[in-house]
């Protein structure tokens, strides 16, 4: 299991091969935005020039083989909704979500359905032999209130099986540079039933590096899914933030990556 770079017309991302559908991990390379934001920046209230996120999306949207009001997107506000999309929520860019999740799934081929992120970790989901994915954002307070198992329990509603699902855990802050206090490390001790070995180290300053890309997979583990079918990038957006958008490496001046796969 392996992520791999392409460079498509410029446009750097990054893949799994565990996931046969369409699917990119963006960087920070491959689009129009200018200082801060420069250059493939997503996010669309971050202080960028409007027009220069735009084309920065019609370039994904191309990516991904559909027109620039063609994609699925969510208002992400760290909860654990996961709402199910379909052609109805086919996004006009630039224009208002109706909705706030921090999750989305579908079983409608040809909707890419992306999340953003720029330290938080993405998920992409993907059950081939039913044909539903997801695309779901994991930042720790996400997590921790268990979006991953209301994401599957959506899929299911469309038909997934956990036993059938892949997972690509894209690029997130990692375990070298996710310092936190007790609150986290305690919250995923709640999380995954105590089943935390390897995923924290003290240190002598009180605060705890934490390694919430492997708190995923073990809660996707505990959900059914196989290990051979759970992919984990190793890329740490902090210590690579001249290739992804790192909120804490910037703080908090910059733009947004996203995930996003659609069914073929």
């Amino acid at each position: 299991m392996s992520f791999i770079e392409h460079n498509k017309d410029g446009l750097i991302y990054m893949s799994s091969d565990q996931i046969a559908a369409r699917h990119a991990f963006t960087t920070r390379y491959g689009g129009v935005s200018q200082g801060d934001f420069a250059s493939l920046n997503l996010g669309a209230n971050r202080g960028d020039d409007p027009a220069a996120v735009r084309e920065n999306y019609r370039r994904l949207c191309a990516l991904m083989g559909v027109g620039i009001d063609g994609m699925a997107v969510t208002k992400q506000v760290h909860g654990n909704v996961v709402r199910i999309v379909t052609e109805e929520d086919r996004h006009v860019c630039m224009g208002p979500v109706p909705y706030e999740a921090d999750g989305i799934v579908t079983k409608v081929k040809g909707l890419p359905i992306l999340c953003m992120v720029a330290d938080c970790v993405p998920v992409l989901l993907w059950d081939g032999e039913h044909g539903v994915a997801g695309a779901i954002h994991c930042g720790w307070r996400s997590s921790v209130t268990d979006i991953l198992k209301n994401a599957l329990e959506q899929m299911g509603t469309l038909g997934a099986e956990p036993a059938c699902t892949r997972a690509a855990i894209g690029p997130s802050i990692g375990a070298c540079c996710f310092e936190t206090d007790d609150d986290v490390p305690q919250a995923i001790q709640t999380y995954l039933s105590g089943d935390t070995a390897g995923l924290f180290t003290r240190r002598p300053d009180g605060k705890t590096l934490v390694d919430l890309r492997a708190a995923n997979a073990r809660r996707l583990l505990q959900l059914g899914l196989k290990p051979e079918h759970i992919d984990i990038s190793h890329e740490c957006t902090m210590c690579s933030h001249d290739k992804y958008w790192s909120h804490r490496y910037t703080k908090g001046r910059r733009g947004s990556q996203g995930a996003v796969i659609v069914l073929d």
